[in-house]
């Protein structure tokens, strides 16, 4: 009883981040505002317990911030941190790939992560607009998550993960709800050449060269953060996170 207890109580704590981290990144929360665990509460349709477990876990994230006088309001973010937190995940992405090259890895996750890159490839068509989009997103999310594994350390796998918790140092930062943007769609054929080189310098053991071309991979997040902010400001609202960064 008590297990299943605990795995109620983890399930709603779930259903409160995912729910509480939807509202500030889509924007409809705005930066600095006072959360009301109440009116959370109600909206979510949760307890108050696993609501506070929830705040807690996205103030560790940085999405929130304590407030003196008690509970929490959502944060706001330069420029500068969002270029920072994109810089910090492709160093512990590009710290991953150069251990993974260095400690050799076991042949089963290389045939895992070769056969991720194959499945993107077929994603792409001779014309960007036409391409699988859906399958591409899902995919590189895959792809991320199995070269944080890639040096068989959990910490590495940890941290990798922490630093593409904000919504613009994320791998699929500029991925969701833009798949109609022709922009975007053509940046990841060079994601994709990148993905393959990464690969391909972990299997021959090059490490300086793998942990180069992770951290260029991770910087496709700023160029495409510029273009949004330089180019085209009508996209901001469909960039998660990007209703909290100050011009």
């Amino acid at each position: 009883m008590r297990r299943a207890a605990d795995g109620k109580r983890d399930s709603q704590t779930f259903k409160a981040l995912l729910g509480v981290r939807d509202l500030v990144l889509g924007g409809r929360v705005a930066p600095g505002e006072r959360l009301s665990e109440a009116a959370l509460a109600e909206r979510l349709g949760i307890s108050r317990t696993p609501l506070r477990a929830a705040l807690a876990r996205l103030e560790q994230e940085g999405l929130l911030e304590q407030i003196p006088s008690g509970g929490y309001s959502v944060r706001s973010f330069s420029m500068a941190d969002v270029f920072d937190a994109i810089e910090l995940r492709g160093v512990m992405e590009g710290t991953a790939a150069r251990l993974a090259a260095e400690r050799g890895v076991m042949p089963a996750k290389m045939k895992a992560i070769k056969q991720l890159v194959a499945d993107l490839d077929k994603c792409f068509r001779d014309r960007p607009e036409d391409m699988l989009f859906d399958q591409y997103v899902e995919l590189n999310a895959e792809f991320h998550a199995a070269l944080a594994e890639l040096p068989g350390s959990e910490m590495m796998r940890r941290e990798v993960e922490r630093a593409g918790r904000l919504p613009f140092a994320s791998p699929s930062a500029f991925l969701e709800k833009q798949e109609d943007v022709l922009a975007f769609r053509l940046s990841l054929v060079r994601a994709q050449w990148q993905h393959r080189e990464i690969v391909a310098a972990i299997e021959m053991r090059e490490g300086s060269r793998a942990e180069a071309l992770a951290r260029e991979h991770a910087r496709l997040a700023r160029q495409n953060m510029e273009f949004v902010l330089g180019e085209d400001r009508s996209l901001i609202p469909r960039v998660p996170g990007l209703a909290l960064v100050s011009a």
